[in-house]
């Protein structure tokens, strides 16, 4: 039987949550460049994508197995201990991207950083738009808002 997503899109104004749910002002402040940045890279408008995670864009996937589900393009998240980053890692090229991100830490399904102070924002830039790029190529039914 086929399991669908938990995490789907809210109607959870952006803002609102940053200014409550992140108490650090330098990681607030870096959540508001962040939304700019990545509404900027994307072409879409932030929305949040279950109770933390800020999402742009979305599209339809299905596996093999039988699991499908809608998801963001690219997102992040203000986590108390550090941001979690969305994005995806098809091939060599990301790879070589990851090389200059900057610092960081590479989790199962996303990148983990403190600040975006540590990023290379030029390389974060071009990450997001490969993620994006990679989606619309091997993806139904991606969101072009």
């Amino acid at each position: 039987m086929a399991t669908i997503n938990k995490t789907t899109e809210t109607k959870v104004d952006v803002i609102d949550f940053i200014n409550s749910f992140v108490d650090n002002e330098p990681k607030k402040q870096d959540s508001f460049r962040l939304i700019e940045l990545m509404r900027e890279w994307s072409g879409f408008e932030p929305r949040m994508w279950g109770p933390t995670m800020i999402g742009y864009g979305r599209y339809h996937y299905k596996y093999a197995s039988g699991h499908e589900g809608d998801a963001m393009l690219i997102g992040f998240s203000p986590r108390k201990a550090e941001f979690s980053l969305y994005v995806i890692d098809p091939g060599n090229d990301n790879k070589k991207l990851l090389e200059n991100l900057g610092k960081y830490k590479m989790g199962k399904a996303c990148i983990y950083f403190k600040k975006l102070a540590d990023l290379n924002l030029d390389t974060l830039e071009k990450l997001c738009k490969a993620t994006i790029k990679y989606v619309n190529e091997n993806y139904e039914s991606a969101d072009k808002e």
